[in-house]
Parts: structure tokens; sequence; C-alpha cells
């Protein structure tokens, strides 16, 4: 077994209480590496194919990396993996914290969920004994009092994943929360949780990551603490919040539902900046062992009754229900980011969903007779905070968007999917894709396994050193430059790093020396991307197992200037999608019709049964 893994799995069926411990062999981890990339080479093999993502046949994993919980830079995160009930394909979203390493900790590199529990429970694991528990005591708890309470019972060591009331409630835009304020946010990964009835993961343990070479593994960490690039002192000292100056009025940030601009309809964001962010802010956070510390505690709130220690938001949470709802109150968001953290919700699908809704209102679809009484207005930041509850509650008109923008047009009807901003199901990241600086995520957003996500295809944050050597005009053309950068973030996932750690290394020679200190492989960068690959190839393979073609996914045209803006940086673009997408396409040799993948690519990969299963 290779160093750095614990070189086990540990798979649990609620629906019967068994309970079985799987040895990890090498080739697997070295071909996918771990994170979710080690949860699709299970999902794929273990899964029926057009199993029901609510059901019991889904299999829910919390899979770490190997380089979570070794001294390689950010090496805090894990990754939560099933079939998403939102999308209906598959699903995975990323978090920090310390959950992460100290599931490795306790003696696993994975847990497995199946079945479904007819009672609410939870899991105990400590130095590699697993327990399965009633939880019909923490069952209607917020997330934070569910940490707090197995906190108490189990020891001040241990650490928690959890639903709120939002994924018991099977909300399809919950979210699975740790560390009092980090998620999993996307793919609507706490619903799948609360279908299961279980509560939360609760770790505890004292064992060490072995390593391969633990002197070199120091002297890296040392080496590249000392030279990385300017990003880290940027977010060092704003975290994500900071991106909101560089960005809004750029015109990377969308504005008013993705049909407005900064400058005309949103003049007042520099209220809800970076250095307004922290001069709000108590204490900074990081995650497990990292130098960045690029979260933050609030003080209590003045016009907002929030508590002191309130998370700071995220510059995904403050665009969702700041720029896009054209709201400038910062306390307000950071009451909103405080109750979805609370009771469990994706920040993101909540203020997009939210935006939705106020143009709906504005369009006449909706009225207040409809909202309860509630005056939708854009920037109205009171209202914002009550319909942000009431979707926490599943109550009021809160309830009709409880599962986001797709499922809330087609209960609204009257021609209101045009004003919902997602793709497949999932509200898309606030990242404007009409900008030139982000036309590479238009591909990623429509072709990726899990569509409109933020974290993948974004060539702007790949390492310095990676992407100049892999340029337009020396390794045949932008499709190619696409790829070999998604590949990259899908090993980067799969490691259990942290994209904006990632994005202030020197060099990606970082992350290979990293990979072979604690691995002990001799891997390279070219290993690596084609590992990234073979991950991103099995996603997209669960995906087309069952019917799905991610060419017949509906792109909201605002997102692609359909019609165009007439305003600001992004002012009359219009994107060349088709090809955009016809050019990754043909470096990923997929097909132009079906999007599967030319089999002998398959089999170069490694993945016959694949090939079997696709191509015959």
């Amino acid at each position: 077994m290779s160093y750095s893994y614990m070189g086990k799995v540990l798979w649990i069926d609620l629906s019967t209480g068994k309970q079985e411990t799987e040895v990890l062999n090498e080739t697997t981890c070295r071909e996918y590496i771990g994170g979710y990339g080690l949860g699709a080479r299970y999902l794929y093999r273990r899964m029926r194919a057009t199993a029901d993502p609510l059901g019991p046949e889904n299999i829910l994993g919390f899979v770490t990396g190997p380089l979570t919980g070794t001294p390689a830079l950010s090496g805090s995160r894990f990754a939560v993996v099933c079939k998403s009930p939102l999308t209906k394909t598959w699903g995975d979203s990323n978090c920090g914290g310390d959950f992460g390493p100290n599931l490795k900790f306790a003696g696993f590199d994975g847990v497995f969920v199946s079945g479904a529990s007819a009672a609410p429970v939870y899991f105990y694991i400590e130095n590699g004994r697993p327990e399965l528990l009633a939880a019909d005591d923490l069952w209607g708890k917020d997330c934070f009092k569910t940490e707090d309470m197995l906190k108490q019972k189990h020891g001040k060591e241990t650490k928690v994943v959890c639903i709120g009331p939002a994924g018991e409630s099977i909300s399809l835009i919950a979210s699975i929360m740790t560390y009092r304020g980090r998620a999993a946010g996307r793919s609507g990964v706490g619903a799948v949780m609360g279908s299961k009835k279980l509560k939360a993961v609760a770790v505890k343990g004292t064992a060490t990551v072995p390593l391969a070479d633990p002197i070199e593994m120091k002297n890296l960490r040392k080496k590249y603490l000392q030279s990385l690039n300017p990003n880290s002192d940027f977010f060092k000292e704003y975290g994500t919040a900071g991106l909101i100056e560089g960005l809004v009025p750029t015109g990377v940030t969308p504005v008013k539902n993705w049909d407005g601009v900064a400058e005309k309809d949103f003049p007042n964001w520099n209220l809800i900046n970076g250095d307004k962010v922290i001069s709000l802010q108590r204490r900074k956070e990081a995650c497990w062992h990292c130098t960045l510390a690029c979260g933050g505690r609030m003080k209590a709130g003045t016009e907002y009754k929030y508590l002191e220690e309130a998370s700071k938001p995220e510059y995904e949470t403050l665009a969702a229900f700041g720029p896009d709802c054209l709201n400038s109150n910062l306390e307000s968001i950071i009451m909103a980011n405080d109750i979805c953290n609370r009771y469990g919700l994706d920040t993101m699908s909540t203020g997009a969903t939210i935006a939705f809704a106020i143009e709906c209102f504005q369009k006449g679809l909706i009225t207040k007779q409809d909202t309860g009484g509630l005056e939708l207005d854009w920037g109205n930041h009171k209202q914002i905070v009550i319909l942000t509850e009431q979707m926490a509650k599943r109550e009021g008109f809160g309830a009709l968007l409880a599962d986001g923008s797709r499922l809330a047009a087609e209960r609204i009807g009257k021609g209101s999917s045009q004003y919902a901003i997602h793709i497949g199901g999932q509200e898309i990241g606030f990242h404007d894709t009409r900008s030139p600086m982000r036309w590479s995520q238009v591909v990623s957003h429509q072709l990726d396994a899990t569509p409109a996500r933020h974290t993948q295809g974004h060539e702007g944050l790949a390492a310095p050193g990676l992407l100049p050597e892999f340029n337009d005009e020396t390794f045949g053309g932008r499709g190619q430059v696409h790829r070999i950068a998604s590949d990259m973030f899908h090993v980067i996932n799969s490691l259990g790093l942290c994209q904006i750690m990632y994005a202030c290394l020197p060099h990606i020679d970082a992350v290979v020396s990293f990979v072979n200190a604690a691995t002990g492989w001799n891997t390279t960068i070219e290993e690596l991307i084609e590992t990234g690959e073979r991950i991103c190839t099995l996603r997209h393979a669960f995906n087309l197992r069952d019917g799905i073609n991610p060419l017949q996914r509906q792109v909201p045209g605002r997102a692609i200037g359909k019609p165009p803006l007439t305003g600001g940086p992004n002012s009359g673009i219009v994107v060349d999608e088709k090809t955009l997408i016809s050019d990754y396409l043909t470096a990923m040799r997929w097909d132009d019709r079906t999007c599967r993948p030319a089999r002998n690519r398959l089999i170069e990969l490694g993945l016959d049964e694949v090939a079997s299963d696709l191509c015959g």
C-alpha cells in the first residue's frame, strides 16, 4: 500500500446496519488518487445506472486525498460524492475545515454510506472503531448545535460533518456543514444525507498519516511557504471576500440576476468590498494547518443580530446576496450567510434563487398574494434575509423556492424559467462567463459532470508555470489548454488540496514534489495530467451511462450574451460557445454529437469497463 493513505475505506449500509472495511490497493490509488477521483471509481462500479438520487441505492461518500492531513500546503480538504438529486447527474462537493484530516487520523481514507435508516442516526468513528448510533436528540437541531452536542458527548477533539433542518427536509440545495461554517455546499449533497436519515458523521483519532519521506515533506513545506507568489498576501489579508473589489467593476461578477452592470445598477458595490468585510471581522480563521487563514469570524451584528463568531462570507456568498440581488447592506449578507450555515443551505443557490424571485416579482409574474405579503424589490435587504430564513425552514413563500430556481420556475410557470440562471438544475457560480477572462468556464459549466460549477475549468487560477508551458501556440490550441487546466483541477481536488493555495504556488512542480515525497511514487506532471483526464472521463461516463448527454443541457442566454449587455465591460459580447465547446471535445476525443469518449482513448486511460459499457 502507498504511503500517505491509511489504506482502508469503510462501507455502511444504513438499511441493515452492516459495516464492512475494504482495503485499498496501490494501483487504484495511483490511478484515481483520492477525493472524488476515488469516489467516482467506487460509485461507477457499485451503483446501478438510473438509481434514484434520493433512494437507498444512492451511495454517499466522504473521501479524503493522499495529501489530506499531511504537511503539504493546504492539505485539509475532503470531497462528498453521490448522485445529485439537484441535477440528477454525478454529484460532488469539496470542503475544508478540519474534518478531512481527522477522518484519516481516525483510521480511514473514506466512508461510503448506502441504504436508508428508518430513524435518525449518526456515525461515530474513534481510532478505527465505528459505531452507528441513534440521533433522535440531534434531529431538528441546527448545524452549530449538532456539532456542539456531539463534541460534548464524545470529547472536544471530535470533528463533525452534519446536516441542518434544510437537509432534514430534503431541500435540493441543502449542504453538508462542518467547522461551524465550512460547507460542502453544491450538488444537493445535504438532501441525500437527509434522505438517508443520517444526521452526522463524527470522528476522533490519534493515528498519523504515514509518509514516504517525512523529512522531505517538512523541507518542502518550508521551501514553498517562503516562495509563494503575491496572491498569498492578498488571500491572507482578505480571503476570497477581497475579490469583490477586482471582479465587480470589471464585469466578472454578474449583477441583477445576470441582467445588469455594476456602474449603472450597482454603483455601491464598494460598501461590501474586502476592506468593509475586514472592518467587521473579529479574528482570522484557518482550515487545518493552513497558513493563509483566508477565513474569519465576525463581530456581533448591530443592525442584524447575528452572534459574534458568525463566519466571514466568501466571495461567492457576497456575490450571491450582494450584486446578484443589488444588495449593498453588508450586515444583511453576513446574516443570510449565518442562516444558511446554521440550517445547512448552499449560499450560492439560495442567493441566486432569491434574485430569480425578485425578478419574477418585478416582472409581475408573482405578487404579494403569492409571497405572503413580501415586497420583493432589488436591494431590499430585509426581504432578502426573510426569504433566506423561509427557504431554510421551508416556510411561507420560501417553501416554493427551497429546492432552487429550476423547480421554483416550474412551480411559478408563466414563462419564469427564462429568469432562472441555472444549468441542469444547479445555479451558476458568480463568475460572469461573458467576460473574456471567464470564457473557459463556458465549457466546464456545460460539459463537466457537475454542471455550472465555479470550481471547474478555471484557467485563471492555474498555478504559475503550468499554462505557460502549455499555451495555445505550442500545445494544439485553446481546447488543449482548457483540457490541461481542467485535468489539473481534478488532480488538486482529488489530492485533498485547496484551490486557493494552488493559485498561490510558485510553480506546478510544488504539487509533484509533495505527491512524491508523501507517497513514495515517482510521478510526473504528465502522469498527473493524464490521471486528471481519467477522473474527468469516469465522472462523465457516470452520466452517459444514465443517458445524460451534456450537450443537451440548456444554458441561460444571459450567461453567454444572448442578448448581449448594452453597457459595462461586457457590453456587446456574445460568446462563441460552439467553437469553445468544439475545441474542447476535439481535445478530449469526445464525439461532437453523443459526447461519448473514443473507445481507444478509454482503453488508453485504463477504462476498459467504461469502454464496454458505452461503446459495446
